[in-house]
């Protein structure tokens, strides 16, 4: 990545990194019940500023000691906790955490950014959940900022009058298969594909470029 556009991924959002993440859990609670996957897809820029997915990373993870996990919730999501192949791969929330929060140090690093900001659909569920692992398991150096974040639900209701996912990316000329849907990996993708055509979008229509233009007559 040329300095240019590391300059200009940093200043697009105010220093902030957006990492999209995903989240399947057992239920909705954040504090009782046990998150089951999750992903998550930093986000680059090319020369001409277009936001562009990078990199996916996503973890089974076992439910943490005395969690709870709703029949629903699994018929839901398909997700079988006793599956062999499951069983062999899934990490402690610890060591998912881990997993998904080094590369995105990297991430924030190598884009000369400050720190990370949640993309989620339907934000406020994924980083409830985030932050109540990251409390559980005493984690210090959380990349992602503790409250703010992008949701691409009220984004795609602006920008496509949609805001479930799958309809969304329809809307949006983005392919969606509902049988691959609720995996954390595939609605991450899908939705940082989402995120990247909204902003995009507004860049072509002229909106980011004006609103920088805006800002230097007040600076003058």
């Amino acid at each position: 990545m040329s300095e240019a556009t590391r300059e200009l991924m940093a200043q697009r959002f105010r220093s902030f990194l957006p990492v999209v993440v995903d989240l399947e859990t057992g239920g909705f609670n954040p504090e009782r019940d046990a998150i089951l996957e999750i992903a998550a897809v930093t986000l680059t820029m090319d020369p001409e500023g277009n936001l562009m997915p990078d990199a996916t990373y996503a973890y089974h993870v076992q439910p943490f000691s005395g969690a709870n996990v709703e029949q629903s919730a699994l018929d839901f999501t398909g997700i079988k906790l006793d599956d062999p192949l499951r069983q062999r791969v899934a990490l402690s929330e610890a060591e998912a955490l881990g997993e998904i929060f080094r590369p995105v140090r990297k991430a924030i690093k190598s884009h000369g950014c400050t720190r990370a900001v949640l993309v989620g659909h339907n934000a406020a569920f994924d980083h409830g959940f985030l932050n109540a692992a990251v409390n559980r398991c005493g984690i210090k150096r959380n990349p992602f900022h503790p409250f703010s974040s992008f949701d691409t639900a009220s984004l795609s209701g602006l920008a496509y009058g949609q805001t479930v996912l799958a309809r969304a990316c329809r809307a949006a000329g983005i392919p969606f298969d509902n049988h691959e849907a609720h995996s954390a990996r595939y609605d991450t993708e899908r939705t940082a594909e989402l995120f990247c055509a909204i902003v995009n979008r507004y860049k072509d229509l002229g909106g980011w470029a004006l609103a920088q233009r805006e800002q230097g007559l007040e600076d003058l």
